[in-house]
C-alpha cells in the first residue's frame, strides 16, 4: 500500500493591511501637502503626478510615477546650487549626515545641486510613510539649506 503526502497548492496574494488603494495615493499626498503647506503655495500639475510647495525657506518636490506596485514614489529639495566652495570639505560633510542624520532620506549630488531626497517603489506604502517621507525631506533641507549656503555655497 502507497500513500502520497502531497500538500495541497494554494496561491494567496499577500497585501499589506496598511496599503493604500491606488485611487486613495494621490489623495493622501494632497492631504499632507496641505497639512504641511502654511502658504498655500502648494502647486500640483495637471496630470496630477507632481507638486511643489514652500516649508521654510525651501521649496519641496513632490513626485510619483503612478500607482502599480512598481512605480516610485519621490520628494526632494534642492538645498544648495552650485559654484560650490571647499567642495571635498562639503561632501564629507554630506556623507557624514547621510550616515547619522537623515533616516530615510539621503543627500545627493545632482546637476550641480545639493539635493535632500528619498524615494521608494508606490508597493504597499502607507498613509504614514507618505507623511513621514515628505516630513523628513522638508525638515532636514529647511533645516540645513542655510548651513550649506553659509558655508559651502561660493
Amino acid at each position: 500500500m502507497t500513500f502520497t503526502t502531497e500538500s495541497p497548492t494554494l496561491t494567496v496574494e499577500a497585501e499589506s493591511s496598511f496599503a493604500l488603494p491606488s485611487n486613495q495615493v494621490v489623495q493622501t499626498i494632497q492631504t499632507v501637502i496641505a497639512s504641511m503647506d502654511a502658504d498655500n503655495s502648494a502647486l500640483e500639475n495637471q496630470t496630477e503626478d507632481t507638486w511643489k510647495f514652500q516649508y521654510g525657506t525651501v521649496e519641496v518636490v513632490v513626485n510619483i510615477t503612478g500607482t502599480e506596485p512598481s512605480d516610485t514614489f519621490t520628494v526632494f529639495s534642492k538645498v544648495l546650487a552650485a559654484p560650490f566652495k571647499d567642495e571635498a570639505r562639503m561632501t564629507r560633510w554630506l556623507l557624514e549626515k547621510n550616515a547619522a542624520d537623515t533616516f530615510e532620506a539621503r543627500y545627493a549630488i545632482q546637476n550641480d545641486q545639493v539635493l535632500v531626497l528619498a524615494s521608494r517603489s508606490v508597493e504597499d506604502l502607507s498613509p504614514s510613510e507618505i507623511s513621514r517621507i515628505i516630513t523628513i525631506v522638508a525638515a532636514i533641507a529647511d533645516e540645513n539649506d542655510e548651513y550649506l549656503e553659509e558655508n559651502f555655497g561660493a
